[in-house]
C-alpha cells in the first residue's frame, strides 16, 4: 500500500471585516472561512439592508410633510438645500412625489435634479435609498434618468446630505405638468405617463394655518388627513379625550373616523361633507389644534368613556408603512 501523504491546508490571508469584498451570496466568503458569503460576512450586510427603519425621515426638517408626500399627496414638489451646497453644474435639487415612468430620479437637460419620493425601495431604510439615488443623480449626464439599485449598507442617508437648518416647504400641484418644462419636445412615453398620472390624481390642498394637514376631494366625500409628530400612545389618548367629550370634529357634518400609521408617525383622518373645501376647514383645524394641545398636556387616567373612545380609534387604525 502506498503511504498516504499528509494533507496540508494552504494558509489563507486573514482579512478584517473592513476588507471583505462583496461577492455572490452562494460564493465562498472571501474571508477564508470556507462558508458561503450569505452565511458568513454577508449575513450582517443583508441584515443592514433589510432592517426596517421605523422613522426614516426623523431629524429632517418637515418630517411630517415628508411622510405626507410619501404616502398621501399625489403631486407636490419641494426645493431641497444640500448641506455642502449645490455643485456648480447643478442649478437646483427638487423633491417630487412622483416622476414620469416612475423614475427614481432625473437629471434634466439644464443640469437640475428631480428626486422621486414615491418609489419602491430595495432596503428597509428609505432615507438611505433616496440618498444613494440623489448622489448618483448629481453626477449623472444631463438629460438622463437615474435607475433603481440597492444602496450600499454603509452609504449616507438623507440626514447626511441635506441641510438640517434648511426649510421644507411643499408646493402642492393640481397635476404633474411640472415634469415637463418643454411639452413640445416630450417623448410619447413621457406624455402618456403624464396623462395617466393626471387622470389618477386626487385633488389635494395643503392647509396654511396648521402643519402637515392635507385636504383632499374624493367622489363620495372629502377628507382631511393630518400627519402629527406626537408619540402615538400620547396622541391616541388625547384624541380619545376629545372624542369622548364631543370635541373631535372640525365642524357640522365632519367626523374623526380613525388614523393611519406611516413611517413612525400617526395620521388622524376626518370625513368631511362634499361641500366642505380646504378653505372651510382652515379655522376649525386651527381651533382643533388648540384643543389637542390642551388634551396632550393632560396625564390624568382615561375615564371609561375615554377608554371606549380610544378603543374605537385604535380599531380603525390602518398601517401604511
Amino acid at each position: 500500500m502506498a503511504k498516504k501523504r499528509p494533507q496540508t491546508r494552504a494558509t489563507r490571508p486573514q482579512l478584517t471585516d473592513g476588507e471583505i469584498p462583496v461577492v455572490g451570496a452562494r460564493e465562498p466568503c472571501p474571508c477564508g472561512s470556507g462558508r458561503r458569503y450569505k452565511a458568513c460576512h454577508g449575513r450582517a450586510a443583508a441584515h443592514a439592508v433589510t432592517e426596517l427603519v421605523h422613522r426614516p425621515f426623523e431629524g429632517l426638517p418637515g418630517e411630517c410633510d415628508w411622510v405626507a408626500l410619501r404616502e398621501l399627496v399625489p403631486a407636490a414638489t419641494v426645493e431641497l438645500p444640500l448641506k455642502d451646497g449645490l455643485p456648480e453644474d447643478v442649478p437646483s435639487v427638487t423633491l417630487a412625489t412622483v416622476l414620469p415612468m416612475a423614475w427614481p430620479a432625473l437629471r434634466r437637460d439644464d443640469g437640475s435634479v428631480l428626486l422621486g419620493l414615491q418609489n419602491d425601495t430595495a432596503s428597509g431604510d428609505i432615507s438611505r435609498d433616496l440618498a444613494d439615488t440623489l448622489q448618483r443623480a448629481l453626477t449623472a449626464e444631463p438629460g438622463t434618468p437615474v435607475q433603481a439599485r440597492r444602496a450600499p449598507a454603509d452609504g449616507p442617508r438623507l440626514q447626511d446630505l441635506l441641510d438640517a437648518e434648511g426649510t421644507f416647504e411643499p408646493v402642492v400641484h393640481s397635476g404633474f405638468e411640472f415634469w415637463i418644462p418643454d411639452t413640445e419636445n416630450a417623448t410619447p412615453e413621457v406624455t402618456a405617463s403624464l396623462e395617466r398620472a393626471n387622470a389618477a390624481a386626487i385633488p389635494t390642498v395643503k392647509l396654511a394655518g396648521v402643519d402637515a394637514a392635507y385636504w383632499c376631494e374624493t367622489p363620495e366625500k372629502n377628507h382631511l388627513r393630518w400627519v402629527m409628530p406626537h408619540p402615538e400612545e400620547q396622541l391616541l389618548d388625547a384624541l380619545a379625550r376629545l372624542h369622548a367629550a364631543g370635541r373631535s370634529s372640525l365642524g357640522e357634518g365632519t367626523r374623526l373616523v380613525g388614523s393611519f400609521r406611516a413611517h413612525g408617525l400617526t395620521v388622524p383622518v376626518w370625513d368631511l361633507p362634499s361641500g366642505v373645501g380646504a378653505d372651510d376647514v382652515e379655522k376649525p383645524a386651527a381651533e382643533f389644534a388648540e384643543r389637542l394641545t390642551a388634551a396632550l398636556a393632560s396625564d390624568a387616567p382615561l375615564t371609561p368613556e375615554e377608554r371606549r373612545a380610544r378603543g374605537g380609534l385604535t380599531n380603525r387604525q390602518v398601517t401604511l408603512s
